[in-house]
């Protein structure tokens, strides 16, 4: 799989999982555009190690949920490359800007939420289309579950945000389609390095026990590395066909059925 002579863009691409795809896309030959908001001492270290696998690339700063500031992230991109050839929809706000439980979320809150997310993908990808010729690569980082349960009730902006955005992978998928640029959503399962991260460690070390014990077949939590290999492999040209589509890189944890104990279903 070779990205030689592509030219891509991750947002959110300073650290965690944004991270870890801009670097397979860099091990994997393409220029990568990193995206940041706040934190420019990471996406500094990221493009550093984007040149460490022999590509090269820029840094380009960002607040996704104003659309004057995606407009002007994808006049950086047209400048500095020309053309893009894959974009990757991944950033997304602190929690502490929308973790609130249904009946106490501000409307702020909510608002951030789909501006960073649906609203923002909404300009981004036709800010990208205008970039792209035939063959591009659109993805989208969600987190499905979020948007199809309840019982994470402060996630309920954030889970609505992304249902949007899933809703947006079809349509544009339909109206991109003539001209061969695909669009599709990934669907991390709990990733170290990642938005678990923000509840501290003893949530971290919750999670590692319970998907350790079973509740992800594969019996570990995702790496950023894990989601950057599935994300490459929707963007290369052997994945033309594939488009529309939800993909879940989660070692096996949406496959376990939440209503019974483990001890019963391995019999």
């Amino acid at each position: 799989m070779s990205f030689k002579g592509k030219h891509a863009l991750v947002t959110g691409g300073s650290r965690g999982i944004g991270r870890g795809i801009a670097l397979k896309l860099a091990e994997s030959g393409a220029r990568v555009a990193v995206h940041y908001y706040a934190n420019e001492g990471a996406a500094k270290d990221t493009l550093e190690r984007v040149r460490k696998h022999g590509a090269d690339g820029f840094l380009v700063q960002a607040d996704v949920s104003r659309v004057d500031d995606v407009r002007r992230m994808f006049g950086e991109v047209k400048q500095r490359f020309g053309t893009l050839d894959v974009f990757v929809a991944n950033a997304r706000p602190e929690a502490a800007k929308f973790y609130q439980k249904p009946m106490e979320i501000t409307l702020e809150a909510w608002d951030h939420a789909m501006d960073s997310q649906a609203k923002a993908f909404l300009v981004g990808v036709r800010e990208a289309a205008g970039l792209m010729g035939q063959g591009g690569r659109i993805v989208a980082i969600t987190y499905a579950p979020g948007g199809q349960r309840g019982t994470w009730q402060p996630w309920v902006a954030m889970g609505s945000a992304k249902a949007a955005l899933e809703s947006l992978v079809r349509y544009f998928a339909v109206a991109l389609a003539p001209r061969g640029i695909t669009v599709n959503s990934v669907s991390p399962g709990l990733t170290d390095d990642s938005v678990l991260q923000s509840f501290g460690d003893a949530a971290v070390d919750i999670a590692r026990k319970w998907h350790g014990s079973g509740w992800t077949p594969m019996g570990r939590m995702g790496t950023p590395a894990d989601i950057g290999n599935a994300v490459a492999m929707l963007c290369s040209p052997e994945a033309s066909w594939i488009t529309g589509q939800l993909i879940y890189a989660d070692g096996g944890a949406s496959l376990v059925d939440t209503l019974l104990p483990l001890e019963i279903q391995r019999g």
